[in-house]
Formats: structure tokens, sequence, C-alpha cells
């Protein structure tokens, strides 16, 4: 019995100077599989470079950009100087938009705005009457457009849906910026129209919300309504390609709390469902 005693002291005493092997990360990370960035609406009160630094913080490398940065009557010498600011600091400002056009003029102006950015793709918002000349313009420039869904609140493209309605035909070059948010505010089954408009998808901008009526609001993700996890899993299913970008338009004077702890959440999500 003394003999087992020692040997089993012995063993404990091993096991103590050899501690268990570290549990660490091995290959890619889920949420390597996904380009994650942020809509340039977020951070709507602070400047350009503000907002570049509290991206890089976060390792946030794409952003969508709002023309209150890069006005719309800006030169191509003003716009390589906006790239080559992001640039310095890892950021991609990797589409423009929303833009609205409320007349043929400012869809004019909208497609040679994208065309001096050199963008072959960009958000827009067109009026129900001009969606006709809209794709008369993809079809001329070769810069497609992504149109920003709006959900229940009375803007032109509530949801995907109408997209299709309206365009019907998806070669086109008119296609849809996403709004999840808006989405289930709608009361929609988002991972549904994600499998059956995949062909539609251009962009997709990404939130939690209060709850899914009109009344909600963003929230941080991960304590709204939203269930994430079928989302990402329906993103993986039609390999989307495109950026996923947060929306986070909650705290328009102090977001960037809410804007780390939804990425963060996002990250989780994305890796999990690896």
């Amino acid at each position: 019995m003394k003999r087992i005693f020692q040997l089993l002291t012995v063993c404990l005493l091993v096991a103590a100077a050899c501690p268990a092997k570290a549990q660490l990360v091995t290959g890619k990370r889920g949420s390597d599989d996904f380009q994650i960035g942020v809509a340039g609406f977020t951070y709507r009160s602070f400047t350009i470079d503000q907002t570049l630094e509290m991206l890089q913080s976060l390792g946030v490398k794409y952003l969508s950009i709002k023309d209150f940065w890069l006005p719309l009557d800006s030169t191509k010498e003003e716009m390589d100087a906006f790239k080559a600011k992001c640039a310095k600091y890892g950021v991609e400002g990797y589409i423009l938009g929303p833009i609205y056009m409320n007349s043929e003029a400012e869809v004019d102006r909208a497609f040679a705005y994208a065309e001096r950015y050199g963008s072959d793709v960009f958000i827009g918002v067109p009026k129900y009457e001009l969606l006709d000349y809209t794709i008369k313009k993809v079809a001329e420039t070769g810069i497609k457009v992504a149109i920003h869904t709006h959900g229940p609140d009375g803007a032109p493209f509530p949801n995907i849906q109408k997209v299709v309605e309206m365009v019907k035909d998806p070669s086109l070059g008119v296609g849809c910026c996403m709004d999840l948010g808006h989405s289930v505010r709608m009361g929609e089954d988002i991972v549904k129209d994600i499998k059956k408009y995949k062909d539609w998808i251009y962009d997709i901008h990404i939130k939690d919300e209060s709850e899914a009526s009109k009344k909600g609001q963003t929230w941080e993700m991960g304590r709204g309504v939203m269930d994430f996890k079928p989302i990402v899993e329906a993103l993986r299913k039609i390999h989307y390609q495109g950026k996923v970008s947060l929306e986070f338009e909650k705290n328009g004077k102090n977001p960037h709390p809410g804007v780390a702890e939804s990425i963060g959440y996002l990250r989780g999500v994305c890796d999990a469902t690896k």
C-alpha cells in the first residue's frame, strides 16, 4: 500500500510539473470566411479620420462610404486621396452609398460619382419611375446598382421581393443591398429569402432589432430578437462572396461600444458555425 501511495504521489508531482497543453486555435477561423465591414451611416457623427481609427481598433477592414465624407461632386484627385487615407488605416472603402436618386440628373450624377471612384457597383435608391433609366445607365456604364431595402418605413423598395418584382431579371445588373434588420421588421423569413434570391444579393447590411415589427429599433447584436446562426449558415450555403456590413443605427453620438459588441458577437457566431 505504501508503495502504491508513493507511486501515486510521484505521478501527481509529474502531472503538476507538466501542465496540459493549451487549447489553441488551429487553422482558419469561421469568421475568416466572411468579409465583415461597417456601413458608413453608423459613424454619421464622426469624421472619416475618427471613423478609420475606430475601425482599425476593431480590426475591421471594410467600410461603405457615405457622401457626408466624400461629397457627390468630389474630384478624382480628392477620391484618390480619400482612398489613400483609408488604406493607411488598413481599411477599404469598398462601396459607395446609399445614394438617393430622385431625378434623371441625380441618376447621372450617381453613376459619374461611382465611375470617378473606380467602383463597379454602388448602393442606390432610385424612385420607382427612374428604375428603367437606372437599368439603362447600368447597361451603358457597366456599373451595377445594389438597391438598399428600407423595411416598413415608407421608403421605396421595402424588401428584396420588391426589387425582384420590379427589376424582374437578375442579369440586368440591378440587385439588392439586403438590410437584414429591416427584413425582420417586415416579419420576413430571412433564411428563406437569402436562399431564394441569392442571385440578387450584391451587399448585406446586418444588425439586430429590438422587436420583429415596424416598431423595432437597432440593437446590439445578440441582445435583440434575431437568430443569426441560421442566417450565417444560409450565407455559407449559397457561398456568399460579398461583404457583410454592420449598420448600427443606435446611439449616433456614441455608437462605438455597440459596434464593438456587435462585431465581436458576429465573429463569434461565424466561428461557431464553421
